[in-house]
């Protein structure tokens, strides 16, 4: 059987998107080695940037264009898309290939692809599903009406073509209820790893390092969290943060902690190679996601996880999902609720093993890359058999 995977986002670049599509590549590359490196390939407008493509275990294809993708289209047996792309999946359609939809967001069911309410900057209710149109224009109109008028009308395509495909695959049971698509799987993102013990659980340094991980955009809730780091120094409680991770946010986040008086507990690191983070994330035992909205599953919490470090998240559906007993929680928004959580993990320091190793162990037990491999390839069979079936 010949995969086509396509996806806007891939390595260099990093993210969960890039880091799932690399996996799942990977993960079908060794199952199908057999047949070849040519029955894995993936096609994506991302540049190489120095990355070594011909070291990886299946064929890479970057920045085609239209007649490349036709005839790539063309020569698979199934297409798998990395959130619902336009042109491969009309193309994929129209070559009456069966075609898989991952979706890594909301794009189709909100116009900005975030279900981030930008006006009152909270979790959007789902204004566009319930036909509350009028709200999705309000909240992107600092985009310009052209433009907040075009995300829109692309938001009922991309739901048009959603129900056309063969299958939508949704990381979580919360984003399948969500979507409301047919023929929808829930396959969870997984990770290699054999999960085993990490020093830093037997010994904590001091002070208590935390750290965040991720873009810096406003639905990340860095905000909050250097909020909640002020009240912990108000309390005059030992601690470190770092705050990994590089975007348009950073400016404002940084002049923030000058003013909450926070820059001799908060370094921003910026973006970091795989080789530096480990570095940064040496003494590091506890992990912030203060997540506002626009996360559907969290693969660099599961990422720490399989480390062994405590999570403190917002308590959104998705994290829940994936952290479940594993991790401690606080509403979102809240810098109070915040700082109580890490207050506690400072003033407790056994709970870093404890919750440490809870986390590692789910990690491990429930979010496997094998299983998640599996996962895909018996529904890709299933697929492609329908298809066959139906032609003959």
């Amino acid at each position: 059987m010949k995969i086509l995977i396509y996806t806007h986002a891939f390595a260099p670049r990093v993210g969960g998107v890039e880091t799932h599509t690399m996996l799942l590549a990977q993960g079908l590359a060794k199952s199908l080695k057999q047949w070849g490196k040519e029955n894995v390939t993936v096609v994506t407008s991302a540049p190489a940037d120095g990355f070594d493509d011909p070291g990886l275990p299946f064929r890479l294809v970057r920045r085609p264009n239209l007649a490349t993708i036709w005839h790539l289209v063309g020569s698979t047996d199934l297409i798998h898309l990395a959130g619902p792309a336009l042109l491969p999946l009309i193309l994929g359609l129209l070559r009456r290939k069966p075609v898989v939809v991952e979706h890594h967001g909301f794009q189709a069911v909100c116009p900005n692809g975030q279900l981030f309410y930008e006006p009152l900057q909270v979790q959007c209710p789902g204004h566009f599903m319930a036909g509350r149109h009028r709200e999705c224009f309000h909240c992107n109109a600092s985009r310009g009406r052209a433009s907040s008028f075009k995300l829109w009308l692309l938001t009922f395509l991309r739901r048009w073509l959603c129900y056309r495909v063969s299958a939508n695959i949704a990381p979580t049971s919360w984003l399948a209820g969500l979507l409301q698509l047919p023929n929808t799987s829930v396959i969870h993102h997984g990770l290699a790893g054999n999960g085993e013990e990490k020093s830093y659980l037997n010994h904590v340094r001091e002070p208590v390092t935390f750290a965040f991980i991720g873009r810096l955009v406003s639905t990340k809730g860095v905000h909050v969290l250097l909020q909640a780091s002020s009240h912990l120094k108000a309390m005059n409680l030992p601690f470190h943060l770092k705050v990994i991770g590089d975007g348009p946010e950073r400016r404002a986040l940084e002049e923030q902690t000058r003013f909450l008086n926070l820059t001799d507990r908060v370094d921003f690191l910026g973006y970091l190679p795989v080789a530096d983070l480990k570095r940064a994330l040496a003494d590091v035992v506890a992990i912030v996601a203060p997540s506002l909205s626009g996360e559907v599953f969290g693969l660099a919490l599961l990422e720490q996880m399989k480390e062994g470090r405590i999570l403190i998240v917002s308590n959104i559906a998705p994290f829940d999902e994936v952290i479940g007993n594993a991790g401690m929680k606080f509403s979102p928004g809240d810098s109070s609720a915040l700082a109580q959580r890490m207050m506690q993990v400072v003033a407790n320091p056994s709970l870093i093993k404890t919750l440490g190793v809870r986390a590692r162990m789910r990690a491990t037990e429930t979010f496997g890359l094998e299983e998640m491999t599996q996962g895909h390839l018996a529904l890709y069979h299933a697929r492609v058999e329908k298809v066959h079936n139906c032609v003959h």
